[in-house]
């Protein structure tokens, strides 16, 4: 069933809370990694199950501060960067999708957003929220989960099988993500660009989060903290999901948060075969909100409706 987007922003979502400012803490995985995440804590008593965010390719946790920082009001929040982003240890394997679903669950754990055998008293249940790649590692990681995850928002991603919707191999994929030379001259520059994207929504928090993507090298210049080799697996591991195959798996209620249609005008068609093939296997379908005329980053442009989609799944 879709819902337009302004049946979400009537929910009432919590304002932000511009004072609040997180924790960073690592938890560590097998063999000995660090993945860092994240903890907005909460304000007040919880109302719902607390809510762990994943971002997306090539970003880090504080993508999501728009949201977390509403989000927080009523339950406990925390984001993580994924293994080889942000604060996180980018060994040389791992970013297959057991492993990357185990990280998702050690930080729900570590965190106390999930109770583990033998552990203290904690929550039974999580919602994971994840953008763009972030959203298929939620969608593996709910999978993993099975009724300890009370559902799944996934934030423009995790809809389309990407070899049908691109029509690409891997490495094509990969090329296209390379930055223009003239972006990445000065942090100046850098900054200039994702300022460019939408004015409007600039401030202290996009800033942050866009400073966290970037290493300023003693020549003046700004490499991408994703190192190559984790891009590469990353992409190759997001290639090989299979939407209908891992969704028809996960038991949380799923929502889906779509943005704008691409060049090949396949994402429509993409979500269309989605929803006809879960139903065909018997699957709910998912709930569904597009924001056509929104980019890619939906927790910028649109935070108080991701929150309020997030809080309506409690």
């Amino acid at each position: 069933m879709a819902v337009p987007p302004e049946s979400i922003e009537s929910s009432s979502a919590p304002p932000p809370d511009r004072d609040a400012e997180p924790t960073g803490l690592v938890v560590l995985v097998e063999p000995g990694d660090r993945i860092h995440f994240l903890d907005w804590g909460w304000s007040g008593t919880p109302t719902a199950d607390g809510v762990l965010l994943v971002h997306g390719l090539s970003s880090t946790a504080w993508s999501w501060t728009p949201v977390a920082r509403r989000v927080r009001a009523r339950v406990h929040t925390v984001a993580m960067d994924l293994r080889g982003h942000g604060l996180s240890d980018a060994p040389t394997a791992g970013f297959d999708p057991p492993t990357l679903a185990a990280d998702v669950v050690a930080v729900a754990e570590g965190s106390s957003l999930l109770g583990w055998p033998g552990g203290p008293a904690a929550p039974d249940r999580v919602v994971l929220a994840g953008h763009g790649f972030g959203a298929i590692v939620a969608a593996w990681a709910a999978e993993t989960l099975g009724d300890r995850c009370a559902a799944l928002v996934m934030v423009d991603g995790g809809f389309e099988n990407f070899r049908e919707s691109t029509g690409l191999e891997p490495d094509e994929f990969l090329r296209g993500l390379d930055e223009p030379p003239e972006i990445l001259a000065s942090m100046e520059a850098f900054l200039a660009d994702r300022r460019g994207f939408d004015p409007v929504t600039w401030d202290a928090d996009q800033e942050r989060a866009a400073r966290a993507t970037v290493v300023e090298t003693a020549a003046g210049r700004v490499v991408p903290t994703t190192r190559p080799h984790v891009l590469e697996a990353c992409v190759r591991a997001m290639f090989e999901y299979d939407p209908v195959e891992v969704l028809s798996r996960v038991e949380a209620s799923i929502v889906l948060l779509v943005g704008p249609e691409n060049e090949e005008g396949s994402r429509g068609p993409a979500l269309d075969r989605l929803i006809a093939k879960l139903a065909a296997a018997g699957r709910p379908a998912p709930l569904v909100s597009k924001f056509p005329m929104d980019g890619h980053n939906l927790m910028r442009y649109r935070p108080a409706e991701v929150t309020a989609a997030i809080l309506g799944t409690g």
